[in-house]
């Protein structure tokens, strides 16, 4: 869909939802200076243009098991849009992947990898990974500390 210009209501509202997805119509609205049923057509039509996607709630991985964040390069060993095709349907796959980006440069795909332990990532490298017959090589990196994490674009 078209993106249609956002005003700065717009905008605050985006940037609201954004942090508190949560927040009630009445507070919202009156965050933003509008009216409760303004801030819903509003948000409504935000949503229409693909602007403003489901509101969902973030989970720290490590209070649910998954504290190795890892994030792996892929090359393949052939580029045909077939193959391409049936290695991103394999790697939606598995819901570990909790991104995955398709590449220029030296490596054709990055993915970003949550488990539980160093065992999990190796049960996944080496069972499922490299044994896909797409898949030339990889590299892994492994996070030390996130310094910085957000889902909140500039707006």
């Amino acid at each position: 869909m078209e993106n249609p210009n956002l005003d700065s209501i717009d905008r605050r509202i985006v940037r609201i939802l954004q942090r508190q997805a949560d927040i009630g119509q009445a507070a919202l609205a009156e965050q933003v200076g509008a009216s409760p049923a303004s801030c819903w057509r509003r948000i409504r039509r935000l949503e229409a243009a693909g602007i403003l996607g489901p509101a969902v709630r973030l989970v720290d991985p490590g209070a649910v098991g998954r504290g190795l964040n890892v994030f792996c390069h892929i090359r393949l060993k052939e580029h045909n849009r077939q193959i391409r095709t049936e290695f991103e349907h394999f790697i939606e796959s598995h819901e570990e992947v909790i991104e995955c980006y398709s590449m220029s440069g030296e490596w054709d795909y990055l993915l970003r990898v949550v488990v539980e332990d160093m065992r999990g990532y190796e049960r996944l490298l080496m069972e499922h990974f490299l044994i896909h017959e797409a898949v030339a090589t990889s590299s892994s990196s492994f996070a030390l500390k996130q310094v910085k994490y957000t889902t909140e674009l500039p707006v």
